[in-house]
């Protein structure tokens, strides 16, 4: 048995403790906003926020993740705002990455956008290199610039 919160729900999921949390949330609890991408932590797809870190959900047991608060794509605008936001109400970050029109074909785009809102978290004002050391997935589509625009335009002074 693994307890953890997801998006603010808790869930209480019979499941083997090596279990990657990637798995957890899609094939258990049907939320498939995180992606699989590469299965060894390189891509990123699969980032989600645990108790408000960037975790590559891929390689993270759920044995490690007790009594944990997770945050998922799905949730993301919610957390931001402390509330249920109807829809189409959208993070800070989300709605950066309309206006900029970061994605491509979109795949990595919700790993990228978690990993973002936790650079942004920690460091609301990241220099270009910041940026390029903080957000670490992998964009085949290289919209680099654009993920670098988009998370400048949310930068404090």
């Amino acid at each position: 048995m693994a307890t953890f919160k997801v998006n603010g729900v808790e869930h209480t999921l019979d499941i083997e403790p090596e279990m990657p949390l990637l798995w957890a949330i899609r094939d258990e609890l049907g939320m498939t906003g995180t992606k699989f991408g590469c299965g060894i932590a390189s891509c990123g797809a699969c980032t989600v926020h645990v108790d408000g870190r960037a975790v590559r959900s891929c390689v993270t047991p759920v044995s490690a993740i007790e009594g944990a608060n997770i945050t998922t794509i799905e949730g993301l605008a919610v957390a931001a705002a402390g509330t249920n936001p109807a829809p189409p109400n959208l993070s800070a970050v989300q709605q950066a990455w309309i206006d900029h029109q970061v994605p491509q074909c979109g795949y990595c785009q919700s790993g990228m956008i978690m990993a973002a809102s936790a650079l942004l978290a920690t460091n609301p004002n990241p220099s270009d290199a910041e940026i390029d050391a903080g957000i670490t997935n992998v964009c085949r589509c290289g919209s680099y610039p654009r993920v670098r625009k988009a998370i400048r335009s949310l930068a404090t002074a």
